[in-house]
């Protein structure tokens, strides 16, 4: 397994929309699943797309920690391939985001509360299941890197995107 170089804003890489990947179960997938676990639990993140560590596929992998589920559980870190997310109603939540690809910042972003996520494990077996709250949000987050999307993108109110130091320092609610 290997750390791999993560992208910065900027780079086309995070520009591009990712393509599909054809065979989930190649020794090259497992390789790049791998490389990016290792990656993330490097850099302390939630998630991680491929098109982040320079691979333009349609990959991401994602854990949620117990204190954000909303059901006191883990997400354990699993990996979707090809994934399609599909809203469940038109709920919107505004909540602060920071990204390995934009170091250093965060703002606030709304995203849909709910989704359907489909798509396939590293197994190639087929995923559909609903997601609400915080892992929802990881996911669109980590799709829109698939897209070609970061998220300063999606941030409404440039009051609340800023230096992590700073907001630490001078905390603010949601405007």
């Amino acid at each position: 397994m290997a750390i791999l170089k993560i992208a910065r804003m900027g780079h086309p890489i995070l520009r591009e929309v990712a393509a599909p990947v054809t065979d989930p179960t190649s020794p090259e997938i497992r390789q790049l699943i791998a490389d990016m676990v290792e990656t993330l639990e490097d850099a302390g993140g939630v998630g991680l797309a491929a098109t982040q560590v320079h691979v333009p596929l349609r990959l991401l992998i994602f854990h949620v920690p117990a204190s954000r589920t909303g059901t006191g559980e883990d997400m354990p870190l699993r990996a979707i391939i090809n994934p399609v997310l599909t809203p469940l109603s038109d709920d919107m939540v505004t909540g602060w985001e920071g990204c390995l690809s934009v170091p250093g910042l965060r703002g606030t972003v709304p995203r849909y509360n709910k989704l359907r996520l489909t798509g396939l494990t590293a197994e190639g077996k087929p995923i559909d299941e609903v997601l609400e709250g915080f892992p929802a949000r990881v996911l669109q987050h980590e799709a829109d890197h698939l897209d070609g999307v970061l998220y300063p993108a999606r941030v409404e109110d440039f009051r609340t995107f800023g230096y992590n130091e700073e907001l630490d320092r001078h905390p603010m609610d949601l405007i």
